[in-house]
């Protein structure tokens, strides 16, 4: 049984009163970078077990008054449709999701930034949807040799021809759909500008990864590698903040090769910098948190197999560079000194598969008990498994039978004579359904039902890779999902 490993409560204290601290050292305007998610940061949630995902939102509703929003996306992932990885959706659709959410709890959303904008079609369509609604959008363009060439990005003719972004509120929290988009270069940018204005602002991060105070190759860092690869992003030793300080700290690559930037602009505004390294920028007290590093180390090894088996998945699918991703997630697999084994479900799928000769699924329930499930004429595996799990966790016989044939076969017939499908086997979904109705006149149906929200964070692996729908079924269950890098059959088109 994984068990918490994070104090929540004192992260959420720990973190409010250090950022307040930020904000009355600077005075008048604070620029808040926010690395990771906002609302929902799922993979602080994996690997530091008892971080709530909306725990940084928390927090802003106490400045909320004192709060604006600015979201920035990169226009190349626009064009490109980049997917934000655990929700399924692309950047522009979660910046249009962030919004609403904001807006649900109250929270100023002053405006929108394109950052490396260069006339991207679909960036111009977004831009037109979203003044449409009323949002006010801002432009930022590449900046030739950025970030080494200080005196020229900080000039009239870098950071300059930038649009400035204008803000009602003293603390602009700086946010965005992913890594990538372009959220301190735009903070830096608005320093500038505030700077040729005559007022006063300050800039501070607020960190979760990587941990400063946990050793470089610790399996948490490691993972923040792992979420990160397809920007080949790398932890180092922040070599600033020990020559200032005698101290050791692990920041990652981008922070420390804009940090000069950081450092002379600083310079140029008030003629001293107020940081002597990148660590120093950030606001992170997630180290203090931990309260079992066991838990975390093994939270932590499970997340980059994930990753691994992600990357390996999508490369199949032919949407990520197949050589790149996966061989560093492999490489960042052999710096953690964990295998495929360390995640018991793989073996598990694996071996069922072998003994049936058609796919497979396992999970790995609380105690550690593995649960199968495999592929019949009525059933899927992934959906076999989900009924498997329910009567184990709801202390039901195997033998009973939580959907009767006589409520399958009328759906079989649905889907084959009338829904143009050629699978007979029921989905994820239909047999969630199914048992739904079951529960209204069986008790064991209605005593599985009642388990479901005990799924939430359990392990799963499929010897396949699963359809859509399936695949979102186990995402809205909360479960974490690996698959096995191919198809069940043979042909070319995958639905």
């Amino acid at each position: 049984m994984m068990g918490t490993g994070f104090d929540h409560e004192k992260y959420v204290s720990m973190q409010s009163e250090h950022i307040r601290e930020r904000f009355e050292r600077f005075g008048g305007k604070l620029y808040l970078e926010f690395g990771g998610k906002l609302f929902d940061d799922y993979h602080a949630s994996r690997v530091l077990p008892g971080f709530q995902p909306d725990s940084k939102v928390q927090m802003l509703r106490t400045l909320k008054d004192q709060a604006e929003i600015v979201i920035v996306i990169n226009a190349a992932d626009i064009e490109k449709n980049k997917l934000r990885g655990d929700l399924g959706i692309t950047y522009d659709a979660d910046l249009l999701r962030l919004i609403d959410s904001f807006r649900e709890i109250d929270m100023l959303v002053g405006s929108v930034v394109l950052t490396r904008y260069t006339q991207q079609p679909s960036a111009d369509a977004f831009k037109r949807y979203l003044e449409e609604q009323g949002v006010a959008v801002y432009l930022h363009y590449p900046i030739e040799g950025y970030p080494s060439d200080v005196e020229h990005i900080v000039s009239e003719q870098g950071y300059g021809k930038n649009e400035y972004i204008k803000t009602s509120r003293p603390l602009v929290v700086v946010t965005a759909p992913g890594p990538g988009s372009g959220k301190m270069a735009t903070c830096l940018s608005q320093l500038y500008h505030e700077h040729q204005r005559g007022i006063r602002a300050g800039y501070a991060k607020f960190e979760t990864f990587p941990i400063w105070n946990l050793p470089l190759r610790h399996p948490v860092n490691i993972a923040y590698e792992a979420a990160t690869a397809d920007l080949n992003d790398v932890n180092m030793i922040d070599s600033f903040h020990l020559e200032a300080y005698g101290e050791t700290a692990v920041n990652y690559n981008r922070d420390i090769e804009i940090f000069p930037v950081v450092n002379e602009m600083f310079n140029r505004i008030w003629g001293k910098s107020p940081y002597q390294s990148p660590t120093d920028m950030g606001v992170n007290m997630v180290g203090q948190c931990i309260s079992d590093d066991a838990i975390v180390r093994r939270a932590a090894e499970d997340e980059i197999i994930r990753r691994f088996y992600q990357a390996m998945c999508a490369a199949r699918q032919g949407s990520v560079p197949a050589v790149d991703e996966v061989s560093k997630l492999k490489l960042l697999m052999s710096q953690a000194g964990i295998t495929q084994q360390n995640r018991p479900v793989i073996a598990a799928a694996l071996e069922r598969e072998q003994q049936t000769g058609a796919p497979a699924a396992a999970m790995e329930l609380p105690d550690g008990t593995i649960i199968t499930g495999k592929t019949s004429q009525l059933l899927g595996a992934s959906s076999a498994l989900l009924l498997n799990a329910l009567k184990v966790l709801g202390g039901i016989p195997d033998c009973v039978h939580l959907i009767s044939p006589t409520i399958i076969e009328p759906i079989q017939h649905l889907k084959l004579e009338h829904m143009g499908n050629k699978n007979p086997r029921l989905h994820t979904d239909e047999v969630l359904i199914a048992l739904s109705i079951c529960a209204v006149t069986d008790d064991d149906a209605e005593r599985a039902m009642a388990q479901i929200e005990r799924l939430k964070n359990l392990e799963v692996h499929s010897s396949v890779i699963l359809s859509g729908v399936d695949e979102r079924v186990f995402k809205n269950l909360g479960v974490n999902l690996t698959c096995e890098p191919k198809y069940q059959t043979q042909n070319l088109y995958h639905k």
